[in-house]
């Protein structure tokens, strides 16, 4: 009992370590500044006023965030602060600033945001972090995938009571549940603002949160459900045999509807020996197990690197090959929805499921154009024979 005491204590201690802010003094020649508007269930830090913590809070609250992104750095990291060392903006994700709004004011807000983008990219999407994530730690990464993928219209944050402490599986699945009802409000709230559809991209446990607020929504029959054009799940730590469930019981899913997976994901093959599953719904050795349902699975497992559980937002290579190819905002569009975009990849269908083997590319023309299907290469226009491969730069 003594040794689980000091070990909670461990945790507590640098969870707190993870949570502190750091805020921008001056700007850094190079630094990027990133606004990012939040919704979150989380209770108010009392050491950081300006900031949530990680305790739980039925009543919602609202904030804009402005991120620091450093000049210096490769696509995919997050740098922050080491032990006692104070922010460099120069070198580190810093906040630049920090501001409280009310429901009616963040409403409002999201609609100026919408209204300074083209009439064609006016989209809101929301990004749900993951397990053991601290709140300026979902701030950050919101802000990081906004910059490094280039995502069409505007990017939002819901950020849940996760504990931000690796051993806290159990707290923070609670708390993915009991978040379920601010969610939902934050979508009502979006949709009122006038997108032209709201995506919903979501990280580990955060799919599970999304999966069960679509699922309630359908339930319930809430009107704002038909907002939603677009739902990516990233690395979702989901069983398998739920996920079937949640989407008999929603119904028609929103279209696209992308499942990011990777089989060297260490996180989620832990997850699956605590659950007593072979396999979770983010690290499924083929899309077999969701055939029939009308998704597309897309296997980053070539391009893991590390844990492997957040491939898509933390590997510079599959950064850069979907900004290369306009990939993201392709498999986002809705005029292409259900359709692949154009990637070195194998192409496997199964029952309306379709399964996206991802393929780095390679300086060498010939293997590259052994990795891109022939059908793909006659979808840019400009090939005259089979053997022909798209253009990289």
């Amino acid at each position: 009992m003594r040794a689980l005491t000091i070990l909670a204590l461990v945790f507590l201690a640098a969870c707190a370590q993870r949570e502190r802010v750091d805020f921008v003094a001056g700007t850094a020649p190079g630094a990027v500044w990133v606004p990012i508007l939040v919704a979150t269930t989380r209770g108010p830090d009392p050491d950081q006023p300006d900031i949530p913590g990680w305790a739980r809070e039925s009543e919602e609250t609202f904030g804009r965030y402005t991120v620091s992104i450093p000049p210096d750095r490769e696509r995919g990291e997050i740098t922050r602060p080491r032990g006692r060392r104070a922010g460099n903006p120069e070198r580190d994700f810093m906040l630049a600033n920090a501001q409280q709004l009310s429901g009616p004011q963040f409403e409002d807000a999201v609609r100026q945001r919408l209204n300074e983008q083209a009439p064609d990219e006016r989209e809101a999407v929301i990004f749900v972090h993951g397990f053991n994530t601290t709140f300026v730690e979902g701030v950050f990464r919101t802000a990081q995938l906004d910059h490094d993928l280039n995502l069409p219209g505007v990017m939002l944050h819901y950020s849940w009571p996760s504990l931000g402490a690796p051993l806290a599986y159990a707290h923070d699945r609670d708390s993915a549940l009991f978040a379920r009802d601010g969610m939902v409000q934050m979508i009502r709230r979006v949709a009122a603002a006038g997108p032209r559809r709201i995506i919903l991209m979501a990280h580990s446990m955060g799919s599970h949160l999304t999966m069960e607020t679509l699922r309630q929504m359908a339930l319930t029959h809430d009107p704002a459900l038909s907002a939603i054009g677009g739902v990516i799940l990233i690395s979702p730590d989901v069983d398998i045999e739920l996920f079937r469930q949640q989407v008999r019981d929603i119904g028609p899913l929103p279209e696209p509807f992308l499942i990011i997976t990777s089989q060297r994901d260490r996180v989620l093959m832990l997850s699956a020996s605590l659950t007593g599953e072979r396999a979770r719904l983010g690290n499924m050795p083929s899309a077999q197990p969701v055939e029939g349902l009308g998704v597309t699975v897309v296997d980053v497992s070539a391009f893991s690197r590390g844990d492997g559980h957040f491939t898509v937002g933390s590997s510079p290579a599959l950064i850069g090959l979907l900004n290369q190819m306009g990939a993201m905002n392709a498999a986002l569009s809705r005029d292409t929805a259900g359709s692949v975009p154009l990637l070195p990849a194998t192409i496997l269908t199964l029952q309306n499921t379709t399964e996206v083997i991802l393929t780095p590319l390679t300086e060498d023309p010939a293997r590259r154009r052994s990795v891109v299907p022939y059908w793909l290469q006659r979808l840019t226009g400009s090939v005259d024979g089979a053997t022909a491969a798209p253009s990289v730069r």
